[in-house]
């Protein structure tokens, strides 16, 4: 009997053991790393929080000063009264009054083609891109025809200012001058706006012609790219 007790007291020895030793090891190997990552863990986001927050603020204020720099640069650019915007690539315009978009729609502009007579003549039918501005103010414009308008129609081209290089009704109801004889006019032909058919002049349909008309002044810039 007393062996036997014994017997059991050994397996029950070796078996606390036994557990004993497979607790310390999963305590090790799962237990503490995992309360120690936490613990890590918990501490990290703490940090990363507060840096997160400190870089954040940091990179906002450069920001808003970075804004603020361009917008004061915007302003000194931008003209004060109408000014208008053509995309000669698409064929567009904006009509911007008090930094405020107040008309947009579809223009048309040179065609780009290139006109050669001979060897000392030729003419490329591109409109003038860069910061213009409104030299002049017509309305009920008359065109007066360059030469090549008379050899593109295989006529003899007159004198300077004979009465034939005159004709009416053909610019629309209004013009704005932007020097070297480029117009920004009406034209008999809408069903091309929005085309690049032109000798390089801008042409509006009626309506679109008479808003620019009366929000542009002399002196206002047209911006063309």
């Amino acid at each position: 009997m007393n062996t036997m007790q014994k017997y059991l007291g050994l397996i029950l020895f070796v078996i606390v053991l036994i557990m004993g030793i497979l607790f310390f090891v999963a305590g090790n190997l799962f237990l503490i790393p995992t309360a120690q990552y936490s613990s890590y863990e918990s501490k990290l986001k703490k940090i990363t929080d507060t840096d997160t927050i400190k870089i954040s603020e940091k990179e906002l204020n450069n920001l808003n000063k970075k804004v603020e720099l361009l917008s004061r640069k915007i302003d000194r650019f931008t003209p004060g009264n109408a000014f208008l915007i053509v995309n000669t690539t698409e064929n567009s315009f904006r009509l911007i009054k008090n930094n405020q978009e107040i008309r947009k729609g579809l223009c048309s502009t040179g065609s780009f083609i290139q006109f050669e007579v001979d060897s000392t003549k030729s003419w490329t039918f591109e409109t003038p891109k860069g910061a213009l501005s409104v030299k002049g103010k017509i309305t009920n414009p008359i065109w007066r025809k360059p030469d090549w308008a008379f050899i593109e129609e295989g006529l003899p081209v007159p004198v300077y200012n004979h009465s034939s290089r005159y004709e009416r009704g053909v610019l629309g109801d209004y013009a704005l001058s932007l020097g070297d004889g480029y117009l920004i006019h009406g034209t008999l032909f809408q069903r091309f706006i929005g085309q690049p058919v032109t000798h390089g002049c801008i042409r509006l349909n009626d309506a679109d012609l008479e808003a620019v008309y009366n929000n542009l002044q002399v002196g206002s810039k047209v911006f063309i790219y």
